[in-house]
């Protein structure tokens, strides 16, 4: 890789400079700059998984909007520097003494004026909230969907006024915006037979409950509901279950690499149901999926940012995607790299600007009226919760014109968006059906 990018030399004089701290097995990392960190530098700092390949995507796209930002003039007269800290998360088991050591690491030695985490477990980000709270830090999250994350906003704002989530949407709208997607599939194929299996976990049960709730009361039947623990690689035993009960839409919920085995399971098995990954299946994201699955993620759909199939949702997202392949070289970035590429480059810069000031409560005003055209929204908006705004299709409020989560499906080594349908027929594709035999009989395709 790049020197400039990412080393562990530690150097106080030139190019990179890299802390190498063992406070409980973490290790700093700090943004190159083409010459010292400046007193006077506006420090953000990443928490996460920095020595997985999650989390070093995370890290690489703050690098690069910073690097965007100051090639731009700063903000205020000032540059952004990115420092960083490895929560752990990156490797089984986690360890939550780890990633708050690391994140006051960040925040009392990095000296992180702003910080952003990547991460979906709840414990984590409750105890982030508290340590961001106790430091009056402004933190931005980039995972995480558990409604009671933004509740506590509402809730206790003095304390938790500091805490913003970028990514994904909370969970009544996820469970709201899958009831949607799984409409818009049974028009292209007719199927109301749902199974789901999620990694198990407080978010996972807490969205079952809510589709238990909305999924029988719009024409769905349930057939098959499973959790399995982290550290699953297996799915044979559950695809048996789920073949058996019936199941034409098999719904995943996958925050691990175990995605690429999940789905070369079901390929190879020839399971008679398609996957809609409207929930999570996080590695179908990945541009290199297709060649990780050996092609046996054909016809599999998922959910992420436009920025994957290279959708202009807004004037940002083409350049975004093109900007990140050439400083880094490979691959598109994921929802949680784009969405932590926007804070830096886009959001907190706005924000700081018409603020006047980098003082925290200032920024959290100019944070709370935030409009601004990001990669993932054209319209970028916080509610009254600190939670990012999500358009409502039917209202006054069109979807496309604020975040927007799309679905896409694999086809041909291809991510090309099959939802919202007006998007489908936009750009010319069709949803597919799998290679063999099932419940959509002879068609190949639908839409």
């Amino acid at each position: 890789m790049d020197s400039k990018a990412f080393t562990k030399v530690q150097s106080t004089v030139l190019i990179a400079i890299v802390a190498i701290a063992a406070v409980a097995g973490g290790a700093g990392y700090v943004l190159w700059r083409a010459n010292l960190p400046l007193p006077e530098d506006i420090r953000i700092g990443v928490c996460a998984g920095i020595d997985g390949p999650a989390g070093k995507d995370v890290w690489q796209a703050a690098i690069l909007a910073a690097e965007q930002v100051n090639a731009a003039g700063g903000v205020l007269g000032r540059n952004f520097s990115i420092v960083a800290e490895d929560d752990g998360s990156g490797t089984l088991p986690v360890d939550i003494a780890v990633a708050t050591n690391a994140l006051t690491k960040l925040i009392t030695v990095d000296e992180a004026d702003f910080v952003i985490t990547a991460t979906g477990i709840v414990t984590y980000i409750t105890a982030f909230q508290d340590i961001c709270a106790d430091h009056e830090k402004i933190y931005f999250t980039v995972g995480g969907g558990f409604d009671e994350f933004t509740q506590r906003v509402l809730d206790d704002y003095d304390r938790y006024k500091y805490y913003f989530r970028l990514w994904p949407t909370n969970q009544s709208t996820l469970a709201n915006s899958i009831l949607g997607d799984l409409l818009t599939l049974r028009d292209y194929t007719g199927f109301n037979k749902v199974a789901y299996l999620f990694n198990d976990g407080t978010q996972p049960r807490d969205l079952e409950a809510k589709l238990k709730s909305s999924l029988p009361s719009n024409g769905f039947e349930i057939v098959y509901a499973g959790f399995f623990p982290s550290q699953t690689t297996d799915f044979t035993s559950y695809f048996a279950a789920i073949e058996a009960s019936g199941a034409e839409i098999l719904l995943p919920g996958i925050i691990t690499k175990a995605s690429i085995s999940f789905v070369k399971e079901w390929y190879t098995r020839q399971s008679p149901c398609v996957i809609w990954g409207s929930a999570w299946l996080i590695g179908a994201q990945d541009s290199n999926f297709w060649e990780l699955t050996e092609g046996k993620c054909e016809s599999v759909s998922f959910s992420g940012a436009p920025v994957l199939s290279g959708y202009p949702l807004t004037n940002k997202t083409v350049p975004t995607a093109e900007a990140y392949l050439e400083r880094w070289g490979y691959k598109i970035p994921n929802t949680p790299s784009v969405a932590t590429y926007d804070v830096v480059r886009f959001i907190l810069p706005d924000a700081i600007k018409r603020a006047e000031t980098t003082e925290t409560d200032a920024v959290i005003k100019a944070l709370e009226t935030t409009n601004v055209e990001t990669s993932i929204a054209r319209h970028f908006v916080f509610t009254s919760s600190h939670d990012v705004f999500v358009g409502k299709a039917g209202t006054n409020q069109p979807a496309e014109d604020y975040l927007l989560v799309m679905i896409f499906q694999w086809q041909n080594g291809q991510q090309v968006p099959i939802c919202p349908r007006e998007i489908m027929e936009e750009v010319g594709v069709v949803y597919k059906f799998p290679s063999w035999e099932g419940p959509w009989g002879d068609r190949q395709a639908a839409g």
